[in-house]
């Protein structure tokens, strides 16, 4: 079952861990530092083509990201 929660922390997690600064972030894939500072918080989750973009720049796994896999 996909968990909001654990998406939001996971997706926390990925953005932390990726040492990459948020603006840094936030201008690879078209959005304000602002918005990915809400990611961090938990305070938003991004549109899915957002989170398609996030997790490219990311070089994450979207599966892990929301919990479909560990």
């Amino acid at each position: 079952m996909i968990v909001y929660q654990k998406i939001q922390k996971r997706l926390a997690e990925t953005i932390a861990q990726s040492g990459l600064s948020q603006a840094h972030i936030a201008n690879q894939i078209g959005v304000t530092q602002q918005t990915i500072s809400h990611y961090c918080r938990g305070e938003n989750l991004p549109a899915l083509d957002t989170f398609a973009n996030l997790c490219a720049a990311l070089d994450a796994d979207p599966a892990y990201i929301l919990g479909l896999t560990d």
